[in-house]
C-alpha cells in the first residue's frame, strides 16, 4: 500500500453512547478524558490502527485517515479526479495536520500530513 491508513473516526449522534457501544461490543479501551470528550482508541500491541469515537457535528459518519506526503497536492489531485475538498489543511492543537475530501460518491476521506501523527 503506497499510503497507509493510519487512523479512523466514528462520529455518532451521542458520542458517549457510541463510545460505550464499541467498548462493550469489541472490548476497545476508550480514553475520552479530554475537554472535547474525544474517545481515543489505541491499537493494542501495535496490531491494527488506532482511532477515535466522538459526537457528530452533523450526520453520523465513519472516516478513515490516510497518511500522505503533501496535503495540498493530494487535495488538488482528488479534485482533478472529481472529488471535492471538505476540510482544507488544518492543524489540530497538539495533534496532526489534516485535511478531508469527498470522493465522487460523497464518501469523506481524511488525510494526515506525514510526520505529524
Amino acid at each position: 500500500m503506497a499510503n497507509a491508513v493510519t487512523h479512523f473516526e466514528i462520529h455518532g449522534r451521542d458520542g458517549k453512547k457510541a463510545q460505550d457501544f464499541y467498548a462493550s461490543l469489541l472490548g476497545w479501551k476508550i480514553d475520552a478524558d479530554n475537554p472535547m470528550n474525544y474517545g481515543m482508541v489505541s491499537a493494542p500491541d501495535g496490531e491494527g490502527i488506532g482511532g477515535g469515537i466522538a459526537p457528530a457535528m452533523g450526520e453520523p459518519m465513519v472516516t478513515i485517515y490516510v497518511e500522505v506526503d503533501d496535503l495540498d497536492a493530494t487535495l488538488k489531485t482528488a479534485e482533478s479526479l472529481g472529488g471535492k475538498t471538505v476540510l482544507p489543511p488544518s492543524d489540530v492543537p497538539g495533534g496532526p495536520k489534516l485535511a478531508q475530501f469527498a470522493d465522487p460518491d460523497g464518501n469523506v476521506i481524511g488525510l494526515t500530513q506525514a510526520g505529524t501523527m
